[in-house]
């Protein structure tokens, strides 16, 4: 792999000039910040949105104002995230050797060919990957806040919560690695149906029910196989908040709704 995906949402999702984008992260940041229960370390695992992030990303903030504690701990991120564009079945990998962003190239774990041959399921498709938004919205928040990072980007499409929790168990690692799922929840409901439908929704996520519909979480498929990993590691989930684009910038007829999860080692939780 000698290639560079470029970033294909900069300057629609988020902003594409570099400054610009930093003033953006750092204020998301710091108001996270003021908020964040400063007793809680890093969790293992994070479910964060992937919209726009003058919509999403001040809740996205608040998982990544804990990462930034474990700076200098982590040095790999599993980044799982919905395909929106071109569909794909199993668990795609990019075949770049680098995502570009406006902060920079975000370097992409190589896997082993013996371990990829230990999941059929993990295939290599660059075409998946190459206008795909829900893992590149993530990147810049990865780099402000861990900074030189690896980052396995798995664009997840047609596999059950049993495939994508057996390539999660593969790469799980230990406190060097984070795993970053990718997911809104209900999508152009009214403002109150989208609240109710969500809060059924959270608390499926908060039990570690690994059977959320996907027409009520667009990452249904990447979040039920943690789900499912985070009951086998004896995780336990933790919300850090949660609004809808109602709450943001969005009009409260339709509204896309989003949270922030985290999943701590039953020791710290």
């Amino acid at each position: 792999m000698t290639q560079v995906r470029p970033a294909a949402v900069a300057g629609l999702f988020y902003p594409a000039e570099p400054s610009a984008l930093r003033r953006e992260l750092g204020a998301m940041l710091a108001a996270a910040e003021r908020v964040r229960d400063a007793s809680r370390s890093t969790a293992k695992a994070y479910v964060l949105p992937h919209a726009g992030y003058q919509y999403s990303g001040s809740t996205a903030a608040l998982g990544y104002a804990e990462i930034a504690a474990a700076h200098g701990v982590v040095n790999r991120v599993v980044l799982l995230g919905p395909t929106h564009r071109v569909a794909v079945d199993g668990l795609a990998l990019p075949a770049a050797a680098a995502f570009a962003t406006p902060l920079g190239q975000v370097r992409v774990r190589a896997l082993d060919p013996e371990l990829l041959a230990q999941v059929p399921q993990l295939r290599v498709n660059a075409g998946t990957h190459a206008a795909e938004h829900s893992l590149e919205v993530h990147l810049p928040f990865l780099q402000t806040v861990l900074g030189d990072v690896e980052v396995l980007p798995l664009a997840v499409g047609r596999a059950s919560p049993q495939e994508v929790a057996e390539v999660l168990d593969l790469v799980w690692g230990g406190a060097e690695t984070l795993v970053v799922v990718s997911s809104d929840l209900s999508h152009y409901l009214d403002y109150e149906r989208a609240a109710a439908v969500d809060a059924v929704t959270l608390d499926q996520i908060l039990a570690l029910d690994w059977r959320v519909d996907p027409a009520r979480a667009c990452g249904a498929a990447p979040l039920n196989g943690l789900l499912l990993a985070a009951a086998r590691h004896g995780l336990r989930a933790r919300l850090l908040g949660a609004c809808s684009s109602g709450d943001t910038a969005g009009d409260r007829r339709r509204v896309v709704g989003y949270a922030a999860v985290a999943f701590d080692a039953a020791r710290d939780a």
